[in-house]
């Protein structure tokens, strides 16, 4: 499979990318909508950064006890379920009367929930399409989450400023509603990719098996430390332009879709490896730049540049596809998904504290420093991953 045409002639394929577009837009909408609130009534950097990406802190929980359910539940049921639940828990942030903690338990809850979602999604994902089509269809992803994130910021920045932060929670509702229905009617019913229970031991079991290799567990600090640094910059995105956030995020997301498309689908396979590091470096380099008084204009267009960095991900998830059994993808997947958020919320969290002693472009800068030096420290590890994954292929 080379064609995006092949890949959605796929029956089940676009139900599900249906249903992942309009539940990322509501995403996009609740988070904007949250974060301008918690900000309008706190006044605090570091609590609209939590409120934006604070819900990843439960990924590490999820992560160490839930995780083994991604293999385990019925993924149709699973996805239309965990949907539901975002819709319940978004209708609530929206009550009037609601208090700021009161938002920061359901916030924790849904992420709590979320945290067996991408184990599941993308273990059904290498169900529906065929041998070979895994990395072409995941990139299709990593496109729709940069449109999907462009629509909803553009439209929970329309519904913001037009309306009012807790109308536009209530369209965010609505949206998890109609990605609900689309999983229910779209998906076959299928059976659990695996035998057995969920529980607590058989989580810790796998992922002490996933994480007992050393080339994995480069490759995961590599997919989760950098990025969760550049996101934190994105969680200064409010403070930094109280009234044209929706314009920074906008950038981001182009930039990253200009990225994935890229990578996914014209760079070749052999030059892969070797762009693991330039394009990590390029996801923080511009960025650096905010240290100095930048207009909004020139902000976003270095945003966008950086943003093309993120792309780095997909070539590192195909490497780790390659140094993980069939029998414990989907938790290896779902590993990386929890690790990835759960590092985006620390990276947030880092970031409003730093914003707290410094002004906000030389906090997103600070930022943006971590990153790099990240970056280059875990270079010389990658490269040994490569060459491990080589003798993987050669022994198989």
């Amino acid at each position: 499979m080379r064609t995006y045409g092949e890949l959605f002639r796929v029956p089940e394929f676009r139900p599900l990318f249906a249903a992942s577009a309009v539940q990322i837009a509501a995403m996009t909408v609740s988070g904007l909508a949250l974060s301008t609130l918690v900000y309008a009534a706190t006044g605090s950097p570091l609590l609209a950064a939590l409120a934006l990406f604070g819900s990843s802190f439960a990924q590490v929980v999820g992560a160490t006890t839930l995780l083994s359910a991604a293999d385990r539940l019925p993924p149709r049921t699973a996805l239309a379920t965990v949907a539901l639940l975002f819709a319940v828990g978004t209708l609530g942030m929206a009550a009037p009367r609601m208090p700021i903690l009161g938002m920061f338990l359901i916030i924790f809850g849904l992420g709590l929930v979320n945290s067996v979602t991408g184990g599941v999604r993308w273990g059904l994902l290498g169900e529906i399409v065929p041998d070979g089509g895994y990395i072409l269809a995941r990139s299709v992803f990593n496109m729709l989450l940069g449109v999907m994130q462009i629509s909803g910021y553009a439209l929970g920045g329309v519904l913001v400023a037009l309306l009012s932060p807790r109308q536009a929670l209530l369209v965010s509702a609505g949206l998890y509603l109609v990605g609900a229905t689309i999983v229910r009617f779209g998906l076959t019913a299928r059976p659990p990719r695996a035998t057995g229970r969920p529980s607590v031991r058989e989580t810790w079991r796998v992922n002490r098996r996933l994480w007992s290799l050393p080339a994995r567990r480069h490759i995961y600090l590599a997919l989760w430390v950098p990025n969760g640094l550049i996101v934190g910059c994105e969680a200064l995105y409010v403070p930094f332009a109280p009234t044209s956030a929706g314009v920074l995020f906008i950038a981001t997301a182009l930039g990253m879709l200009a990225g994935d498309t890229i990578v996914g689908r014209f760079v070749p396979r052999r030059w892969r490896t070797r762009l693991f590091t330039p394009l990590r470096l390029l996801l923080a380099a511009p960025i650096l730049l905010f240290v100095l008084p930048l207009p909004v204009p020139v902000a976003a267009l270095l945003l966008a540049v950086a943003a093309m960095g993120f792309s780095a991900g997909l070539l590192l998830q195909d490497l780790l596809i390659a140094l993980t059994p069939d029998d414990a993808r989907g938790q290896a997947l779902g590993l990386h998904t929890s690790g990835l958020l759960t590092m985006q919320a620390v990276g947030a969290t880092l970031a409003g504290l730093v914003a707290q002693f410094v002004p906000i472009g030389t906090a997103i800068s600070v930022m943006a420093v971590a990153s790099l030096l990240v970056t280059l420290a875990l270079t010389p590890a990658l490269r040994q991953s490569v060459v491990a994954s080589r003798i993987e292929k050669v022994a198989a």
